[in-house]
């Protein structure tokens, strides 16, 4: 019967209901909700009952997976991030930031998965970045648009957190070696919609490079905090088998960090995109 939407807001986010990603997801249901994706930014799933493998399958449906340099992997599924606080220290996820922008071609799109979450607490909050691009005022939307900025792996990944044992500092300094400083446009034009969207995060970006230092901090920070105004956000209140499904080329997002020392487990699927223009 297909899938139906429930918007959750004017500028980002729906439900889906209608699809059950434990079965093969078919050619008109994958072209379903990329159409969705392209108009929410992000989708929820209520009560996805998945394998690993089931979860796998269907981000391989939208595109190549990628492997995380740092983060440990969930067993037997290198494509399959595992986020649990029981393992990693996840700080870095309590910031605004988009995912892997300190790739070339960073990714087009993130399938989280629920696996177990506290009694309350833990929520994760999404922000639109092209609303907030088109919030800016004319002029200042002439002065970033062809702009470049600096994305720093170790922004969020620092040597004291993730390379605490040799084991790690050894991953930990060939991730850093195999992913050196590199620039994005600071804002970016959507391959799907034409539509342009900040492309700066707290996460990874270090400084615009057209700019002296204290012009670059100041105009970042300004960056930063504008594009988490609530008018251009939604927030997601987990449950046991909820997944979401974002496009990170034009999102941030902001994994709460309010319910330690309950233990939180995610599961994700990073699927990789194009170079930004």
């Amino acid at each position: 019967m297909g899938i139906t939407l429930r918007p959750l807001g004017p500028t980002i986010g729906a439900e889906v209901e209608g699809l059950d990603m434990s079965q093969p997801l078919s050619d008109q249901d994958r072209h379903s909700v990329e159409q969705a994706l392209l108009r929410h930014q992000v989708l929820f799933f209520r009560d996805q009952r998945i394998t690993a493998a089931e979860h796998v399958s269907f981000a391989a449906r939208f595109g190549d997976l990628h492997r995380h340099p740092i983060y440990p992997h969930v067993d037997q599924h290198p494509e399959l991030l595992l986020i649990d606080t029981d393992i990693t220290d996840v700080r870095d996820n309590a910031i605004w930031h988009t995912d892997v922008t300190f790739l070339a071609a960073p990714a087009m799109g993130s399938v989280l998965a629920a696996r177990q979450v506290p009694a309350y607490g833990g929520d994760t909050l999404w922000a639109n970045g092209v609303a907030a691009f088109e919030a800016l005022s004319a002029p200042l939307q002439g002065l970033l648009d062809g702009l470049s900025a600096t994305h720093e792996l170790t922004k969020s990944f620092p040597t004291e957190r993730f390379g605490s044992t040799p084991a790690a500092l050894e991953r930990y300094e060939k991730a850093r070696k195999d992913h050196p400083p590199l620039s994005h446009p600071v804002v970016r034009t959507h391959p799907a919609t034409g539509r342009k969207g900040l492309f700066v995060n707290e996460g990874f970006t270090t400084r615009i490079n057209e700019l002296e230092a204290k012009e670059s901090e100041a105009l970042l920070a300004f960056l930063f905090q504008h594009v988490s105004r609530p008018e251009f956000t939604v927030r997601w209140q987990w449950k046991v088998n909820d997944v979401a499904f974002w496009d990170n080329r034009i999102t941030q997002h902001y994994a709460i960090d309010d319910y330690r020392p309950a233990r939180r487990v995610m599961h994700r699927a990073t699927i990789l995109g194009d170079v930004p223009f």
